[in-house]
């Protein structure tokens, strides 16, 4: 067992691992409720697989932004932890499964020696921010993202008001106009955006918030045209305050963000953002713009040689590589099947890194990696090195690379095998139909559930698990949608649902559906135009004869990659965390909050001291009124039900309970305000136990 108190130097982190090992500890052991150890270690990036006594890590890769010396450590650490895969995500993490619980403290210590985090990567957290993986060689890009990426990421890690919201909470930054970071799907996505001000360059970003994708998807909704680049993390903060505060907590179907602003609407949510101003601990925070460099690597030479498959290099330059903002090189994006990647390539990806390509990588949206700074010199030999490993397969950008998740692999939720039917379908089109290689215009994604972890709404063909029941059998199958993807400058459209149809005849489903297009739309015209004008209807014709289950075949019976009768397994999925509504760990969980608010307070962390002791006011709040079977959804409802059913029973300086509690959000978190928060709330949490002690007696008597 590694030697925590030993080994890591960041005493934060330490703690973090340390209180990490104890929890497990006590969850063997009985002690702690099994919601709440759920709850802590969803937060700590370790999610339950499908899988019995094994768990996924997840590690957060900010913008995807990786290392070479990183990409071995994970490699190393699933080698040693996990079976020896890394899977890239479409959020830019990577996952390694199979891990055993007791393990994982150990294992998060070791990625911590190389900077490598897992904290609120699951949950109902801030999840990774992301970005576009071009951020910063960009040749449309009007200023280099990353370092704003980078900004959010490291001002929100371990953030009180981060931690237990309602639902998981989603960032990004697109590149350019062109959104390919897909900003509209996110609880706040940002576009970079330059205005010339008396004469000065001043940057900014469009703002949107309240998209997501899931069953229901909803695109998000413009806050600012315009937004200083100053100001973008208080107004993330304050969107996050009101989401934690206002939010659903009792019905997680309708607990993101998207939900919370449909129901006040977008004007009353922004005042509401406002309102949380002098809460703040600064309105305007710089951004370092040199905190992630973009210049190439010096000192590299390269001989210049011929392809080693002249044919093939020419598709794979076509379709896999692009010229930079910065002349003379290239970026070159790396094929990863089903984001699925040996640690042993891992190695060999980290080692040709470092001799063609500047010593950072990116994990992309669609699950593969991007180099930067290769010399146009290079390419051959990068070509001749990616190819004898099996990693220059041409069509990144194309229609050939299929999203998809892990689905039924590892996962509770999933429904059908989405891994399974991606190889097929990728077969298909390499096999039959090689030049869709190089159509931008035609994604296909899939998702092993209606969730969306595939973004199968985003994609003009897209695909989710689901089951079709004829008398008593039951039959793996798919769901077609089409339509979706990016309009740029921050809207989108989401693809709509055709059929669904017997999963096993999916690769005939997707020739009929290809060779229709391929046979009818114009040849400049994309495939959503052409979806446009021949309409839903149109598709539901051509393709219904593949949802007919009046008769079918034993092999349809079988998901893809089993050998078995379908049975489907759906699990308790933990995507979104879970609900914790027993008393006595509601009291338990104050006390924990309160304890992290003094020690914020020691370390002059007064606005994280100040949450935290509203969070544990909070707590003890609705512990008290749970007691008295009053059932409420979101913090507001909390102190307002509060003042309803036991305001009288608290002492006058508290009264009313909900004004003492937020004038959090009317004074500035100075050492003068925390001090006296703190003392109130610590009295007043005594004093919200003292009436459960009462009522316990009475009972009891």
């Amino acid at each position: 067992m590694i030697s925590f108190q030993t080994e890591l130097e960041n005493p934060i982190v330490q703690k973090d691992i340390i209180e990490l090992e104890k929890k497990i500890r006590q969850y063997r052991e009985g002690t702690i409720d099994p919601d709440q150890f759920r709850s802590l270690r969803l937060a700590r990036g370790i999610y339950g697989q499908r899988q019995q006594g094994v768990q996924m890590v997840r590690i957060k890769l900010p913008f995807g932004k990786i290392t070479p010396r990183q990409l071995r450590r994970i490699a190393d650490i699933s080698d040693e932890y996990s079976n020896g895969n890394l899977h890239l995500t479409t959020r830019q993490d990577i996952q390694i499964h199979h891990v055993s619980l007791e393990r994982t403290p150990e294992l998060w210590s070791l990625l911590e020696k190389d900077a490598l985090t897992i904290r609120e990567a699951c949950g109902n957290t801030l999840r990774n921010v992301t970005a576009s993986a071009e951020a910063g060689i960009d040749p449309q890009e009007p200023f280099d993202v990353s370092p704003y990426a980078q900004a959010v990421f490291e001002y929100f890690l371990r953030k009180p008001f981060g931690q237990e919201m309602g639902r998981k909470f989603k960032i990004s930054f697109s590149s350019n106009e062109n959104d390919t970071a897909f900003a509209f799907i996110h609880d706040i996505g940002f576009i970079p955006k330059v205005k010339i001000i008396n004469g000065v360059v001043q940057r900014g970003f469009k703002v949107v918030i309240g998209g997501g994708l899931g069953a229901q998807p909803f695109s998000a909704q413009t806050a600012y045209e315009f937004l200083e680049e100053y100001r973008i993390i208080p107004f993330a903060e304050a969107v996050m305050r009101v989401f934690d505060r206002y939010g659903e907590r009792n019905n997680r179907h309708k607990a993101r963000l998207k939900y919370l602003l449909a129901q006040t609407g977008l004007e009353i949510f922004l005042e509401m953002v406002k309102a949380e101003a002098p809460a703040l601990q600064q309105e305007e925070i710089a951004i370092r713009r040199d905190s992630v460099p973009s210049v190439p690597p010096s000192g590299k030479i390269f001989t210049s040689l011929k392809p080693s498959d002249p044919e093939k290099f020419r598709r794979w330059t076509a379709t896999n590589t692009f010229e930079q903002k910065q002349q003379g090189y290239y970026g070159v994006y790396i094929r990863v099947t089903l984001g699925n990647i040996t640690s042993a390539l891992s190695r060999e990806v980290a080692r040709i890194a470092e001799a063609y390509a500047a010593e950072e990588l990116r994990v992309t949206v669609n699950q593969g990696l991007l180099l930067k700074f290769v010399p146009s010199q290079a390419l051959p030999s990068l070509f001749r090195e990616l190819d004898a490993l099996g990693l220059a397969l041409p069509g990144f950008t194309g229609a050939g690379y299929i999203t998809a998740c892990p689905g039924t692999d590892t996962c509770n939720l999933g429904i059908s095998s989405s891994t399974g039917i991606t190889r097929e379908l990728e077969k298909v089109i390499s096999e039959e139909y090689p030049d869709l290689i190089y159509r931008k215009d035609l994604k296909i994604k899939i998702s092993g559930c209606m969730n969306s972890c595939g973004q199968h709404s985003l994609a003009q063909i897209g695909f989710h698990g689901s089951s079709i029941k004829e008398g008593n059998t039951v039959i793996p199958a798919l769901l077609l949608l089409l339509g979706g993807g990016a309009l740029g400058n921050g809207s989108g459209r989401f693809a709509e649902k055709i059929l669904k149809f017997p999963s096993r005849r999916g690769p005939d489903l997707l020739r009929a559906l290809l060779n229709d297009i391929l046979a009818n739309a114009a040849n400049t015209e994309s495939f959503n135009a052409y979806f446009d004008r021949k309409g839903k209807e149109y598709f539901y014709h051509l393709l219904k004869i593949f949802s007919d289950t009046s008769s079918f075949s034993q092999q349809e019976l079988m998901d893809w990659g089993q050998e078995e009768k379908f049975k489907p397994v759906i699990g308790v999925g933990e995507c979104a965390g879970v609900q914790i509504d027993l008393v006595q760990t509601l009291f338990l969980e104050a006390d924990e909050k309160l304890q992290a608010a003094q020690e914020s307070f020691l370390l002059h962390y007064y606005a994280d001291a100040v949450y935290y002791a509203y969070a544990a006011l909070i707590h003890s709040a609705k512990a008290a009124l749970l007691s008295r079977k009053v059932y409420v959804n979101s913090q507001d409802s909390v102190l307002r039900a509060f003042d309803t059913h036991l305001g009288d029973q608290i002492g006058p300086e508290w009264r009313p309970f909900r004004d003492f509690v937020l004038a959090i959000r009317q004074k500035r978190p100075d050492l003068t305000f925390a001090t006296a928060y703190l003392a109130g709330a610590s009295d007043l949490i005594k004093s919200i136990r003292n009436i459960r002690l009462n009522e316990l007696s009475k009972s009891s008597a």
